[in-house]
């Protein structure tokens, strides 16, 4: 894993923005880690797929 840090002089809106964006790649991430872990044999094209149908029923 390939950690990155950085320093950033910003607004408040664009701080929030940063922080709403990685909370939604927490959450895809942890619910097709779930999918993945209930359903073994799960592929990444199916996890992808699963990415559209997350992303329709969570606007």
């Amino acid at each position: 894993m390939l950690i990155s840090e950085y320093k950033l002089d910003g607004s408040k809106a664009q701080f929030a923005a940063i922080e709403e964006a990685i909370r939604t790649t927490q959450f895809i991430r942890n619910k097709c880690l779930r999918l993945w872990m209930d359903a073994r044999g799960v592929s990444r094209n199916d996890l992808q797929r699963y990415c559209a149908v997350l992303a329709k029923q969570f606007p």
